[in-house]
């Protein structure tokens, strides 16, 4: 065997060990070890070629922007669990109500706000599952539709600032994060919009399966109504806005005047305000929030570890010039690397976290990206994007197996009349699976949905650049003339009598 027939067998090796079911970090860790040993019995790289691995994982463990994931994690979990989900979908439901497809756009507005301050697909999905499903089944909504727009709903948290995947992507592709951030609120609220359009549409042609809310079941009206709604969303706002806003991450900002580390903590702090302002701020809930947040953060420093240590050896044999050669020579050029990229994303997003892909097929794909001329995030948006439907793909999606779960609780409890079947869930995911991935090919094809947020780089024509220099006093004087004016001025001055 040669080190050219050794990376692609490593590479198939990961995608078996990832297969086989065990935890990715431990997998990954163990293939690196054992493929770096043979490399060295193989004369590939020297042993000590091996010993730069603590040095890595320190390099890891010392990387401030990652600090930002804690932070952000705990702002997630504290208004997940302080009951902001529940006054905004009650509130809401009861504005856009009466409307045809009323409670679908409720469920949608708040998943993009609720997707914008907790971060999280897991709790996003059951909070909204156990308010809105049981009123949706009681006004008579189809069951694929009602199942289908919470759990598109609550993946939406994954492209909406300051979504995580954005955080470890612009690590992985050393970019800004505020530039990350702004690059995704093109595709953030186009993703509504179409969800929008489809609810509009379904209503036009089967009415009776988004029917109106009638007007007798509102318990408010009015300004209360109004009252409770900004309520929710207008505190909500001022956290996004301020946490966004104050690290670069709002279009429009071109100053960031806090790191995003910062800004995380900032929004921790926001967050505990926030749900001291709802009134539910106590110990277990804090203590609840933390302990998610520590599993959260521990989950992925030992996937960046295990990445790493299986990176630092497929380097070694020269999997990076494997990988570059085999994507760059596509036809079609960008658009041919891109479409490819996202094929193999979206199946490979049947069976990994969203993590494990920006920290192990990222890092091998980016570099290759940036040779070609890619904006690096347009392309780290544009993955995103993309990996948004590994929570929707039947039958394997999280989103799906926390809305099988929850909605067995729900019957079980007699909160809705009958059991929802797999296939209700499976059958209604299948449409915005659909809509993300019509999201996906205007992105590949309209890179200004992601750029046009972006801060215009100013352009110089070198050709144009123009130098001008002083005009010398002297500079209408003959060459002789002005040396020995010069030399004037040097003569010391002559002895007075």
């Amino acid at each position: 065997m040669t080190v050219e027939q050794f990376a692609p067998l490593m590479f198939l090796g990961l995608i078996l060990v990832m297969l086989i079911g065990f935890p990715v970090a431990f997998s990954l860790a163990a293939l690196g070890l054992f493929s770096g040993l043979y490399a060295i019995d193989m004369g590939w790289f020297p042993a000590n070629f091996l010993g730069n691995l603590p040095l890595n994982v320190f390099g890891i463990l010392s990387n401030e922007l990652l600090l930002a994931i804690p932070f952000f994690t705990l702002m997630g979990s504290l208004l997940e669990k302080c009951g902001l989900a529940e006054d905004m979908l009650d509130s809401m439901g009861q504005l856009f109500g009466p409307v045809r497809g009323g409670l679908g756009y409720s469920v949608i507005i708040v998943g993009f706000i609720l997707g914008a301050i907790t971060g999280t697909v897991a709790g996003q999905v059951i909070a909204m599952a156990m308010i809105s499903l049981p009123v949706m089944i009681r006004y008579g909504y189809n069951m694929k539709y009602a199942t289908g727009v919470l759990a598109a709903s609550g993946t939406i948290t994954q492209l909406v600032p300051p979504s995580l995947v954005l955080v470890v992507m612009a690590d992985q592709l050393g970019q800004s994060v505020g530039d990350m951030y702004k690059g995704a609120w093109g595709p953030s609220i186009l993703q509504i919009l179409f969800f929008a359009i489809y609810t509009f549409i379904l209503g036009r042609i089967y009415p009776h399966h988004v029917p109106g809310v009638p007007r007798e079941a509102r318990t408010l009206q009015g300004w209360a109504l109004w009252k409770k709604c900004l309520r929710g969303i207008i505190p909500s706002a001022i956290l996004i806005f301020t946490v966004l806003g104050s690290m670069g991450g709002l279009p429009g900002i071109n100053v960031a005047i806090a790191t995003p580390t910062e800004a995380g903590a900032m929004g921790a702090v926001g967050a505990f305000i926030l749900a001291g302002i709802h009134g539910r701020l106590n110990w277990p809930l804090i203590k609840d929030a933390m302990g998610g947040t520590m599993r959260i953060t521990a989950m992925v420093v030992f996937i960046l570890i295990g990445s790493r240590v299986f990176s630092l050896v497929f380097q070694g044999v020269d999997g990076g010039k494997w990988i570059e050669h085999m994507l760059s020579d596509l036809p079609g050029g960008q658009v041919g690397f891109l479409i490819v990229v996202n094929i193999f994303i979206f199946f490979l997003a049947f069976f990994l976290d969203f993590f494990e892909i920006a920290f192990i097929i990222l890092p091998m794909l980016g570099p290759v990206a940036a040779k070609m001329g890619i904006d690096q995030i347009w392309f780290g948006v544009l993955l995103c994007v993309n990996m948004q439907t590994s929570f929707m793909h039947p039958p394997f999606g999280f989103a799906l197996f926390y809305l099988r779960g929850i909605s067995d609780t729900l019957f079980k409890a007699g909160d809705i009349p009958k059991k929802v079947e797999s296939r209700d869930i499976y059958l209604g995911a299948i449409p915005w699976v659909i809509l993300q991935l019509l999201l996906v090919v205007v992105v590949i094809f309209v890179p200004e949905t992601v750029t046009a947020f972006l801060d215009k780089v100013e352009k110089v024509d070198l050709d144009k650049v123009q130098i001008e220099m002083p005009i010398d006093e002297l500079a209408n004087t003959s060459d002789d003339n002005r040396i020995t004016d010069i030399l004037e001025q040097k003569k010391p001055d002559e002895p007075k009598n």
